[in-house]
């Protein structure tokens, strides 16, 4: 111990004695682990954290496969991954293999307390949802499977720890007090305990209600009778095995079961064909997924980019490891005779060797401590990034726990054993009697082919991450740039939900309308408009359709887009109008039914728009569905969830002839800049009724930027860390052949005495680099070439083979390589030849 102290305070003397090295080793050091560290801590929360409950490990998710015919909402995945309620009853009660059997969604709420309203997430769970996950609360009590025993019975709720401490201070008095969810009076039952969101993955919602008060969480569930439609699929299902029981017993235990409820399933359809029992009863088959980091849908999505950022991330810390180990190995080379003095005197190789692992490690934790002091802002700025989340809505955490000081420990431990192979190799077999002689250190061979494999080492991997750079880049520039089929240029987009004030099914839509001509009316605003199936928001509302003079095959997917928009919807947003007519406020309840199908549905079922007016379609399946809605018009197809792929068929029909309307995305296309309107707005909607809330009120071109969030952030964190690279190996070219020309001072010297042209002595100087960064970039490009493959599925409108990036990326680092070279060759040119012959 007294041999480490002592260790410690030398290498505290000797680094105070290079205030500039320690603060250049420490500065790159912070660099690479903090970027790690950040990256890391999203991939964490993401990719590897379980769901904080009891015994995540117990946990199983229930998805299906077969063919179905209904209905369908869902928060993403397919619909494969949600199931009917009386499905989940029946599941919940009948199996034999579970503990518990939880289900939930996910929707959004008016929430008003004390006369302030705001729109907040909720999850809509089962009464037994947090007795199955095995917590307990933070204050009163939780939902229990009494509160969910009858239909909107028991208006209760549980406020999520977050939202209990940020709207209601922490107050535990809150417990029994009323608040108003859509406007009706809920009672505060009790708090979620602490570190704990939601058995949804990514999602963080303020409050919890039971299933039985779906319909007033959700009106529009209401003219479907979702608590009793067997062909109505929206609920995610997650079971928590038996102890000691495997995924593939469970599901072997639950497949009769299955069998028999599709069974009777099927004989709720009147008409089906052989095929369809086949697909729907025969190959039909329950299928469990381990649950224990919870449902997320958007972590498909976001697997891929956080691997490619986590990549990123290693590469930098590897240049930066790289980086420091260069200088050690120069600060080294200087302590030469110091070293070698303390040979003669006696001095163990191994306590030489201490003491340089003890300088790297004391560089290594300064440079842990300021990466990790980074880390929390930079993580948070990466999640907004990468979620398009606002402040304080961040849907995962950034804070510094055990996990990630132990992932910052790994990657600072890693970084200073790489960074002291080189000092430490320096000095394991010294040759003292030359190195005694010597006024100053000298380099060996081994040291200075050591710098050389370095810089060529970062040569590489700057093309590499340059590379990958410019390909993410055209990426997120060919979205932003996609046509998405209507016009994004001064439209202003906003949410307003007039069932989250208490408005009923009699008064929404009328609430709706005169919200349109408010916003109509504010000077400067050309036409508002509104739906409930927004545009590029990753929701997909659908259902089964049935076409006139149109037979579908017996496997054939006739799941069409269903949106519900209100008159002048296609003239606001401009999507063109291919045929026929938009809908008129004479479309609307009690008239005849109508139907403005795009492109898509057109050309598949009737060849060309034209064709399409006049022909009737309806909702369902089978051969007794009535087709009592007549299509009026055909408009051009969009990209509707988001940028990657157009929308299938849609049939979009009139907002006011829905039974139960509901929520609305309401779009306003302007003259001048959207934001000049936003103010007014927000005021018009607060004249019409100081209750409701104007929610996620942004332009469309913020909204396309949204969309493809993953993207931007691939292009704008490949762009800091291409930055960075390019920088240390800059540095370290720099560095190398400075060193090189003050060793070869005296030979300079020679030539030039000889009669050797100055220019000579640039060429000279730069060559052997730029052999080195020659070798480099030809390893480099085949190598980027075969990991861009690895990662074409976030690539678009653009191969991995794409000549425009990869010479790009060459002659990027050229520049580089050039400029890092241009100032040791310029002092080598200028050296008098005189002088360097006297120079030992």
């Amino acid at each position: 111990m007294n041999s480490i102290a002592q260790d410690l305070l030398f290498s505290w003397r000797q680094l105070r004695k290079s205030p500039g090295f320690t603060l250049t080793v420490i500065v790159t050091l912070a660099l690479g682990i903090g970027a790690n560290t950040a990256v890391f801590t999203l991939f964490d929360q993401v990719l590897l954290r379980m769901l904080p409950v009891h015994r995540p490990q117990e946990l199983v998710r229930f998805r299906w496969t077969g063919a179905f015919s209904g209905s369908s909402s869902s928060f993403g995945g397919d619909n494969h991954d949600f199931f009917s309620y009386p499905m989940y009853k029946d599941l919940r009660d009948q199996n034999q293999v579970f503990t518990g059997v939880l289900a939930a969604d996910r929707t959004g709420v008016g929430i008003s307390w004390r006369n302030q309203a705001e729109s907040k997430d909720a999850e809509i769970v089962s009464g037994n949802y947090f007795q199955v996950l095995g917590l307990a609360p933070a204050a009163g009590r939780l939902l229990m499977p009494q509160d969910d025993a009858a239909k909107n019975a028991n208006p209760v709720l549980v406020l999520s720890y977050d939202y209990w401490r940020t709207r209601f201070a922490a107050s535990p008095d809150v417990v029994g007090q009323s608040v108003l969810i859509n406007g009706h009076p809920f009672t505060v039952l009790g708090v979620a305990p602490p570190n704990f969101d939601s058995a949804i993955g990514g999602y963080r919602p303020g409050v919890f209600i039971p299933m039985s008060m779906v319909e007033i969480a959700m009106p529009w569930m209401a003219p479907r009778d979702d608590l009793n439609n067997h062909q109505s699929i929206w609920l995610t299902i997650v079971g928590r095995l038996e102890p000691g029981a495997t995924i593939t017993q469970a599901e072997a235990g639950l497949a009769p079961l299955w069998h028999s409820l599709r069974a009777y399933e099927l004989t709720l359809y009147k008409n089906h064909s052989q095929r369809f029992t086949r697909l729907f009863l025969d190959n039909s088959q329950l299928k469990l997924l381990d649950d224990s980091r919870g449902f997320n849908p958007g972590r498909m999505e976001l697997q891929t980019p956080l691997i490619i950022l986590m990549s990123m991330a290693g590469l930098l810390v590897l240049m930066c490891a790289i980086n420091v180990a260069t200088l050690l190995l120069l600060r080294a080379i200087g302590r030469t005779r110091e070293m070698s003095m303390r040979y003669a005197l006696g001095a163990k190789r191994s306590r030489i060797v201490a003491q340089l692992l003890v300088e790297a490690a004391l560089l290594g934790a300064a440079g842990a401590a300021a990466g990790l002091a980074l880390t929390p802002l930079v993580a948070r700025a990466l999640v907004r990034l990468i979620t398009s989340s606002d402040p304080g809505q961040e849907p995962y955490s950034t804070a510094i726990d055990a996990r990630i000081l132990a992932f910052t420990l790994a990657v600072s431990l890693l970084a200073i054993l790489l960074c002291s192979i080189a000092p430490v190799f320096q000095f394991l077999r010294p040759d003292l009697a030359n190195s005694l002689r010597q006024n100053a250190g000298t380099a060996s061979k081994q040291s200075h082919r050591f710098r050389k494999i370095a810089v060529g080492i970062q040569i590489a991997l700057s093309v590499v991450l340059l590379a990958g750079t410019g390909l993410f880049v055209r990426t997120f520039d060919n979205l932003r740039h996609q046509q998405v089929g209507f016009n994004t240029s001064n439209l202003v987009a906003f949410n307003l939900d007039p069932t989250s004030s208490g408005y009923g099914d009699d008064r929404t839509a009328q609430i709706v309308t005169s919200a349109l001509q408010r916003v109509s009316g504010i000077p400067g605003v050309v036409s508002a408009a509104a739906t409930n199936d927004p545009e590029l928001q990753g929701d997909s509302s659908g259902s089964t359709y049935s076409v006139q003079g149109y037979k579908p095959a017996e496997d054939e997917k006739m799941n069409f887009e269903d949106g519900r928009v209100t008159p002048g919807y296609f003239a606001t947003l401009r999507q063109p109008l291919l045929a026929g007519r938009e809908f008129t406020s004479s479309d609307a309840m009690g008239q005849p039914n109508v139907a403005v199908v795009n492109l898509a549905l057109a050309k598949r079922f009737f060849g060309t728009p034209q064709n399409a007016l006049g022909r009737a379609i309806g909702e369902g399946g089978g051969d007794n569905v009535k087709l009592d809605t007549t299509i009026i018009g055909v408009v051009g197809n969009v990209r509707h969830q988001n940028l990657h792929a157009e929308m299938g068929p849609a049939a979009y029909r009139p907002y006011l002839q829905q039974k139960h309307p509901g929520g609305v995305e309401i779009y306003v296309r302007t003259a001048q800049a959207p934001e000049t309107v936003e103010a007014a707005i927000r005021q018009s909607i607060h004249q019409l009724d100081p209750t409701l809330v104007v929610d996620g009120l942004r332009t469309m071109d913020q909204q396309v930027d949204s969309s493809a969030s993953d993207q931007r952030a691939l292009a704008f964190l490949a762009i800091g860390f291409s930055a960075l690279a390019m920088l240390l190996a800059a540095v370290g070219l720099y560095g190398v052949l400075a060193y090189s020309t003050e060793q070869r001072t005296r030979e300079i010297g020679v030539r030039l005495a000889l009669g050797s042209p100055r220019a000579g002595v640039v060429v000279l100087i730069s060559r052997e680099m730029l052999l080195i960064a020659s070798i480099a970039t030809a390893i480099a490009l085949p190598s980027t070439v075969a990991l861009a493959r690895l990662f074409t599925t976030q690539l678009y409108g653009v191969n991995a083979f794409d000549p425009i990036t990869l010479i790009g990326a060459v002659l990027l680092t050229a520049l580089m390589v050039v400029l890092a070279a241009a100032l040791p060759a310029r002092r080598a040119a200028s050296v008098q030849p005189m002088q360097a012959l006297r120079t030992e």
